[in-house]
């Protein structure tokens, strides 16, 4: 209990101090009026390459650091060479519905005992600082600035006032901090670390060697080297295996990392000669330059989009109390805090020639980190990067198509090892040496679908952007992707339907024997309509016949054809497996036969109503409440089911607090309650429980999906509002078709729009209530512009014993509108009245 009441009880003093100061920052500002316990509690700061935890002590400070591609093990692969033999077994005993079996021979053929390597810690810079313990502390004070990305913490010992600022520098490529005080402080820089590793004190640096980690009988082949600069107005001198600063009322830190990968197949990279490189850079330029070029920087990405929403009284409380007192409803604007975290999560952990966000992001404190904070990526590591196009952060998705590139390489090897296919295959998991076979056995792992979802990371893309010469880039990635379902997938023998065997819905079961494998799960069939449908439609996008045959197009399409349909079944529910075996009173916390719903497109209120109505029906039996990942789902799948209060009402159960370092056994009452249902951690950070990233990333990505939607034939302006958030704006958001919208609400209706068309063609706008603008015409019959283009699905079956005991949800009333546009033009509209 102690842990959450520290936080409280002084956040109604400080409430009142800071409530001036901060009253327009309540949508940009993290803060708190006591120091981080706990790493769930310190505030990150990023660049992609480095990531830090700052937990902001009075007597000491903490920065527990990370090196994007400091991992375990080395390059190798996992396919089983024992894998293909029992193949037509295994598919036998599926088809018999011997599903335990299949389990016992997938468990004993498909799997090598290596199941990924772990991202791994580079351990804490400490500072211990010499400050008279007697005296007073007052004034205590650390933020998490997102509108700069700079982290301060400000205090005062006695009549001492000490300040210190973190940034890591996107223009840069350092972490740098700088501490100042009013009078001489002195203090000692080390090193500690859960891993191997040794710290040399040099006269004014401190250097720290971090071995690598073997994992799984795969022998490290990294390892990682910091170093630290010190600039002073006082004096340095070796103190043991810390270095000393004695005297100074300014000091600054130069911090780089590095080790010695290149790529997942080349690991003789030269760390010393990185990080030296990069300290040579950061240090020509003033502490005061070096801030300047990293907001500049950082903020070329994030100005890009502004959301205000309802501002209530709670905006002025500390950052914790505002999480745990949002239910009581006096605080709309925190939810425009957390979608602003999100962006600046993204920014920090995810550019261009960097790795993607994995599992944490890039921030990792422990020995072991859950599930290795590898890649997952039957949902986890595509939800990253939900909010990527639609937020206006498109460039930082490239390290995500690198590693797909990556994987359309080595996932060939397993594809043929494993299947005897074409193309390139991925399971649900992978790392930094870009594995493709499945890992963790063959409930979890046996799911050969990580590589066709992260493929529509590529054709997502390319509708936001129309730009040809990236899709013409990672055609051949799209092209092996549906290769692999083309030579792979089989015809089942009771419907005669072409299915993926064997296969998962990831981590679910309907099976008296409790096995997983399934053949032709929903899940399964929509990646491999949009991966067989993609590749035919950027085929006719490049207009270049040499990319596809005749035949091979045509084989597409057979194949299309011949997936199994969606199926409503007896309870109204969108079917989860072939068979009708959904139980309505499962609440799994994976709802991977919505992906129809979202991320694709294939299931639509305008054209399949049965399909809408069982989605709903399916959303509602699996309940609102989940882990928090999934819950940044669900806020995503009420938002195109249209009811921005549903979406609304999940966010509220994002937005309960989780005490840090939390365990069931230390709560009663309250405390109880908040371990059993806090999803957000008290630095914002998105609770499963334990932190993972993807929760913060699908909130961030839901937020944008209430306010606007482009995946079905229009630009459909403010589709979900919730009826709390009555008046606001947002500006910034891109739509498919390479539109940028932004726009403003009143009495919880769109009251104008400016929507710039970047690379020109059609705009077909869709909202509910009627519009004025110049050039604007009622629009009719489909979208001509084919970055709107509908998914074409078959009809769904319905099941006989479905019968519906209320009415069917109908497609809202809305008003369509078509504006020719040319690149460059703002179509300005707003409200008939």
């Amino acid at each position: 209990m102690k842990t959450i009441l520290r936080f409280f009880a002084v956040s109604a003093l400080c409430g009142l101090m800071f409530a001036c100061a901060e009253k327009k920052s309540e949508e940009t500002l993290l803060w708190y009026d006591v120091p981080s316990e706990a790493w769930n509690e310190a505030l990150p700061v990023g660049n992609s390459h480095l990531g830090a935890m700052v937990y902001g002590g009075v007597y000491s400070e903490e920065l527990q650091l990370n090196e994007e591609t400091f991992w375990a093990g080395g390059p190798h692969n996992n396919n089983s060479d024992n894998a293909l033999e029992a193949l037509p077994a295994i598919r036998e005993m599926i088809f018999n519905d011997e599903l335990g079996e299949a389990l016992n021979a997938i468990n004993e053929t498909f799997f090598t005992g290596q199941n990924g390597m772990g991202y791994l810690t580079m351990g804490s810079l400490k500072m211990d600082f010499d400050l008279d313990t007697a005296a007073q502390v007052s004034l205590y004070r650390r933020t998490l600035d997102l509108s700069k990305a700079i982290q301060q913490t400000e205090y005062q010992v006695g009549d001492n006032r000490i300040e210190r600022t973190v940034i890591a520098s996107l223009a840069d490529d350092v972490i740098a901090v700088r501490i100042c005080s009013d009078k001489p402080v002195s203090f000692t820089l080390g090193h500690t670390t859960p891993l191997t590793a040794k710290a040399v004190a040099e006269e004014s640096a401190l250097v720290i060697e971090c071995q690598g980690v073997d994992q799984e009988g795969v022998p490290a082949a990294l390892n990682a080297l910091c170093r630290v600069e010190v600039s002073t107005d006082g004096t340095t001198a070796p103190a043991g295996d810390k270095l000393a600063i004695n005297g100074a009322k300014e000091t600054v830190l130069y911090l780089s990392a590095a080790t010695n990968y290149v790529n997942y197949q080349d690991v003789s990279g030269n760390a010393e000669e990185k990080v030296n490189s990069a300290l040579l850079k950061a240090r020509a330029y003033s502490w005061k330059e070096l801030v300047k070029r990293h907001i500049e920087k950082y903020q070329q990405q994030f100005n890009r989009v502004s959301l205000t929403l309802p501002e209530g009284p709670g905006a002025t409380l500390a950052t914790p109390r505002r999480v745990h007192d949002f239910n009581e409803g006096n605080d709309p604007s925190l939810a425009a805090l957390l979608f602003n975290f999100g962006r600046y999560l993204l920014i920090s952990s995810s550019q261009p020639g960097g790795q993607p966000a994995n599992l944490q992001g890039i921030w990792q404190g422990q020995k072991n980190a859950p599930w290795d904070s590898k890649y997952t990526i039957n949902i986890n590591t595509e939800m990253n990067y939900w909010p990527a196009e639609v937020t206006n952060l498109s460039e930082n998705s490239q390290p995500l198509f690198d590693m797909i590139e990556d994987l359309s390489q080595t996932g060939v090897e397993t594809a043929a090892t494993l299947y005897g296919a074409n193309g390139w295959v991925a399971h649900h998991n992978t790392d930094l040496w870009r594995v493709c076979g499945p890992v963790d056995g063959a409930f979890w792992g046996m799911w050969p679908n990580g590589g066709g979802w992260l493929t529509q990371h590529i054709w997502q893309h390319y509708l936001f952007t129309g730009d040809k010469e990236f899709l013409r880039r990672y055609f051949p990635v799209l092209k092996g992707a549906a290769d692999f379902y083309l030579s792979a997938m089989v015809i089942e023998p009771s419907h005669g339907w072409l299915v993926t065997v064997p296969s998962v819905s990831p981590e679910n079961s309907y099976h008296p024997s409790r096995s997983s494998i399934t053949a032709g799960c929903t899940m399964d069939n929509q990646i491999a309509f949009d991966a067989l449908s993609n590749v035919l439609l950027a085929a006719e996008a490049l207009a270049d016949d040499a990319l596809l045959s005749d035949s091979y197009r045509d084989s597409l399409r057979e194949a299309i054809a011949k997936l199994p349909p969606m199926q409503v079944g007896r309870y109204g529910q969108l079917q989860e497996w072939m068979v009708d075996a959904d139980n309505p009173r499962d609440q799994h916390r994976h709802i991977s036969h919505l992906y129809g719903l979202y991320p694709s497109n294939q299931i639509s209120p305008f054209t399949h109503p049965e399909l809408y109505n069982a989605a709903s029906n399916t959303l509602i039996q699996r309940g609102d409440m989940a882990t928090g990942w999934s819950i940044g789902w669900k806020v995503n799948f009420w938002a195109r089911m249209l009811d921005g209060d549903h979406a609304y009402k999940i966010i509220c159960n994002m937005l309960k607090l989780l005490p840090a370092g939390a365990t069931a056994a230390e709560y009663e009452d309250e405390m109880m309650n908040l371990w059993r249902e806090g999803r957000t951690y008290p630095n914002l950070f998105d609770a499963h429980p334990p932190f993972q990233i993807d929760g913060n990333f699908g909130y961030t990505a839901g937020i944008a999906e209430m306010l606007l939607q482009s995946h079905d034939g229009a630009v459909h302006l403010l589709p979900a509002l919730p009826s709390v958030w009555g008046e606001g704006s947002v500006s910034g958001l891109r739509a498919r078709g390479g539109f940028e919208v932004s726009m403003s609400w009143k009495e919880g209706k769109l009251f104008e729009a400016e929507i710039i068309s970047t690379i020109g063609g059609t705009l077909r706008v869709r909202s509910y209530v009627p519009l004025k603008g110049k050039g604007l015409t009622e629009a009719s019959g489909a979208c001509p512009n084919p970055l709107f283009q509908g998914a074409s699905i078959a009809q769904p079956l319905v099941s006989a014993e479905y019968q519906p005991s209320e009415a069917l949800l109908q497609a809202p009333s809305v008003y369509e509108y078509d504006i020719q546009t040319v690149p460059g033009q703002r179509c300005k509209l707003s409200r008939l009245d």
